[in-house]
């Protein structure tokens, strides 16, 4: 779970896109390998396919060949180019030998390559796409896309910065969601259109969808920045240093108050009037339906998550979600492993969080009453014989992870109903046979 992996799953949010590793084969098809499993979609990757000689002489070659090769045969609107421990070791430096290239091969000043480094040898997969939002965002698309100044109406215009931990699925919701209030979200990247799982007329091998270079020009024209998760806070700040657009974070999109924020933020920007019964009645109606049935889907699971200890390896945005709502339903975090620091961990509903992997999670996970980590958690759970709800990068053992929604009123009445029937259906394995 590296940064390169974390990047690439950013930039395939961008449509036409075609990410490019600078590093080994080995690299790119480990990433490759992961992304397909978890989607079961083709994933467009390529890499610079460094070697033994040319990574003690020097990798710029392979970078301009590779690029002058994708732009020939794939025919790319962008191309995400990030490193990999191989060439983050060697030292390459990437915006010398990117500026050199550009020189030698001018028509390439007009074509936007994004450059990002993800070293793999520290970090996580948030850290790696963290990094690449935020180059997303830094990049000025003006000399690459038609200038058009005002194709929006800025008072209905909203970016919206997704994090790693939200799935297809999830940014369809708040896609969805925002355009009930009629606002016009840049979502940044948009993987609902490109990594959902839809069939096309015809074979592509970049991206299929996703957020396209004249929406990344308008990023300038939104009113406001919704940063969903707390990795998203230095992509929100510099966007409103570049363009002065204000910003709120949202650590988390599950639970009753949690999404109350959000849908009230909604509120605020639709009406510059104060009064809260008009604010009020901005919301559309299935919103407030949604948030009664999720007050009822409370009060029948609650009964499952009173006093059960759960144990949880996660990315630190998604545990900062996951384990909020769970005790918020009585329930009892044991154990707590994540892959890297970030200020969010301090924000946690419990004391001791790990960093670390699967290992310290099985060293500390015993006697758990239900474990939430992704497939590779599988082993350890069967050897605990404690149920495993998978959640995260890779899931590969179920189906529909690119539409699976576990955010906003609807996607926690899913969480709550799966969990809660992973624990129903372990109590009644321990409970006394009823005979008739």
């Amino acid at each position: 779970m590296s940064q390169p992996l974390g990047a690439a799953l950013a930039f395939l949010g961008l449509n036409k896109m075609m990410p490019l590793f600078h590093g080994s084969q080995g690299c790119t098809a480990f990433a490759k390998v992961v992304l397909v499993r978890h989607f079961r979609e083709s994933i467009p990757l390529s890499t610079t396919a460094m070697t033994e000689i040319s990574t003690i002489l020097g990798g710029e070659d392979n970078v301009e060949q590779a690029i002058l090769t994708i732009i020939e045969k794939y025919n790319p609107e962008v191309i995400g180019l990030l490193t990999t421990g191989l060439t983050e070791t060697r030292g390459d430096d990437m915006n010398r030998i990117l500026l050199t290239i550009k020189e030698k091969h001018p028509h390439l000043r007009s074509f936007p390559i994004i450059l990002v480094s993800t070293p793999d040898y520290k970090g996580s997969l948030q850290d790696g796409y963290s990094a690449a939002v935020e180059s997303i965002v830094s990049t000025n698309y003006d000399d690459f896309t038609q200038k058009t100044s005002c194709l929006t109406n800025v008072k209905s215009q909203v970016n919206v910065l997704c994090a790693s931990y939200l799935s297809p699925g999830d940014v369809e919701e708040i896609k969805f969601t925002i355009e009930s209030f009629g606002l016009t979200p840049i979502m940044i990247p948009d993987l609902s259109c490109s990594l959902d799982g839809h069939l096309e007329d015809e074979y592509h091998t970049t991206t299929t969808g996703g957020t396209t270079l004249q929406q990344l020009q308008q990023l300038r024209n939104s009113c406001y920045t919704f940063a969903i998760g707390e990795s998203m806070t230095k992509a929100a700040m510099i966007l409103k240093k570049r363009f002065g657009t204000e910003y709120e974070v949202f650590p988390s999109l599950a639970g009753l108050d949690a999404v109350d924020s959000f849908i009230w933020k909604l509120s605020q920007i639709v009406t510059s009037d104060n009064d809260d019964q008009l604010l009020s009645s901005t919301v559309p109606q299935r919103f407030d339906k949604q948030r009664r049935q999720l007050q009822d889907v409370i009060l029948d699971t609650h009964f499952y998550f009173g006093g059960k200890k759960i144990s949880l390896a996660l990315e630190p945005d998604l545990l900062y979600q996951t384990s909020w709502l769970l005790t918020s339903m009585g329930a009892e975090i044991q154990a707590a492993v994540t892959t890297t620091a970030s200020p969010i961990l301090k924000e946690l509903p419990f004391d001791t969080v790990t960093i670390g992997d699967l290992k310290d999670l099985e060293n500390l996970a015993p006697n758990s009453d239900l474990i939430i980590t992704n497939s590779h958690g599988t082993s350890l759970a069967n050897h605990l014989k404690v149920p495993l709800y998978r959640m995260g990068y890779p899931v590969y053992d179920r189906l529909g992870m690119g539409q699976r929604c576990l955010i906003g009123y609807r996607g926690t009445m899913r969480f709550l109903f799966d969990v809660g029937n992973l624990l129903m259906e372990e109590e009644a394995k321990h409970s006394p046979i009823n005979l008739h």
